[in-house]
C-alpha cells in the first residue's frame, strides 16, 4: 500500500506498508479449508480480471486534501487527471505475473499538464503494483488470511477475509529533498469483501496496525518537532460493475479509492480521492499504419 502526506515543517511523505502474520492454525480446520478453497477460486478469477482489464482504459480524478487533526480541510485542494489502464503479460503467469497500473497525466487543476508542472510527494505514482496482485499465487505466499464471516455487500451475497502481510524486515527511512519514503513491512492488516456466487472482490481495506514514530535526521529536525508520528494509514478500495456494449460484457471494476493518513508532532494529515470514470475498451496488439504505408 502507498499513501502520501505533506508536514508543515517537513518534505511530503511517501508510505509503503506490509503487515505481520497470523498463523492459519489459529481457526478451524473447517474455516482453513474455506480460506484456501476461497482464495483458490479468487486468484484464478483475478488472473482472469487482469487479461479483460489489461483491455480497458479509462479516467482517474485525484484530489489530495491536506486535513487538520479534527478532520477539516487545511487549505486549497491539489486535483489531477490521469487516463488509466492496466499491463499484464500472460506469458509471466506461470510466475504469478505482475499487474501494474500505467498513469498518463492528462490534468493539473483543470488544465492540461505544462512542462515546467513538478509531480508532487503525495500525487499516485506514473506506474504502481495494482491491489488485487496480492491475491496472485505468487504473492499470496507473503500473506496470511483467516475467515471473517459472510454477509450482503451492496446488495450481493458476500464473504470476507480477513489479511496480514508476513514480516519482512525492519522500518526504513529515506529522505530525498520533496519526499520521504517510509518504508513499513509488518505493519499493516485488512480485510477483502468477496462475491460469493462470482469471486468478484467487491472491496479492499487496509489499516496501520499501530503508531509508528520515526526520528528525522538532525540537519531536518526543528525546535517544534524532533519526531514524526504516523498515527493512522487507511486506505479503502471499492468496485462497481461497468456495462460495455459490442459485444456485451460487464466488469467489476474500480469505483473509488480513498487514503486517509493522520500524523502528529506539527504533521499535516492528508486524505487522498481517487475515483474512476469514463471506462473503455481498446484493442490490444494493434498498431497505427500510415496511408500509403
Amino acid at each position: 500500500m502507498m499513501c502520501a502526506v505533506k508536514r508543515a515543517l517537513l518534505p511530503g511523505i511517501a508510505l509503503i506498508l506490509a503487515a505481520a502474520a497470523l498463523p492459519l492454525c489459529a481457526q478451524a480446520p473447517a474455516q482453513i479449508a474455506e480460506v484456501r478453497d476461497t482464495l483458490e477460486r479468487v486468484g484464478q478469477h483475478v488472473a482472469q480480471f487482469y487479461e479483460r482489464a489489461r483491455s480497458i482504459v479509462c479516467v482517474e480524478t485525484v484530489v489530495i486534501q491536506e486535513i487538520t487533526s479534527s478532520f477539516s480541510f487545511n487549505g486549497p485542494s491539489r486535483q489531477l487527471k490521469y487516463e488509466l489502464r492496466i499491463e499484464w503479460d500472460p506469458e509471466d503467469r506461470a510466475l504469478g505475473g505482475e499487474a501494474k497500473i500505467v498513469r498518463q497525466l492528462i490534468a493539473v487543476g483543470g488544465r492540461p499538464p505544462r512542462s515546467k508542472d513538478k509531480p508532487g510527494c503525495m500525487d499516485p505514482k506514473a506506474e504502481a503494483q495494482d491491489w488485487l496482485a496480492m491475491l496472485l499465487p505468487a504473492h499470496r505466499g507473503e500473506y496470511t488470511f483467516t475467515w471473517a464471516g459472510a454477509g450482503r455487500t451492496d446488495g450481493r451475497p458476500s464473504v470476507m477475509l480477513d489479511y496480514k502481510a508476513l514480516p519482512a524486515g525492519p522500518p526504513s527511512v529515506v529522505w530525498t529533498d520533496d519526499c520521504i519514503l517510509l518504508d513499513l513491512p509488518g505493519r499493516s492488516r485488512g480485510r477483502v469483501w468477496i462475491d460469493a456466487g462470482t469471486d468478484d472482490v467487491l472491496r479492499l481495506d487496509s489499516h496501520l496496525t499501530g503508531i509508528e514514530e520515526f526520528s528525522p535526521p538532525r540537519e531536518r529536525r526543528s525546535y517544534a518537532s524532533q519526531s514524526l508520528v504516523l498515527e493512522r494509514a487507511d486506505t479503502q478500495v471499492t468496485y462497481r460493475p461497468v456495462v460495455f456494449h459490442d459485444p456485451e460484457e460487464t466488469v467489476l471494476l474500480p469505483a473509488s479509492i480513498m487514503s486517509t493518513t493522520i500524523l502528529r508532532s506539527g504533521a499535516t494529515s492528508s486524505r487522498v480521492t481517487q475515483t474512476f470514470s469514463d471506462y473503455r475498451r481498446f484493442v490490444t496488439g494493434g498498431r497505427v499504419v500510415k496511408e500509403g504505408g
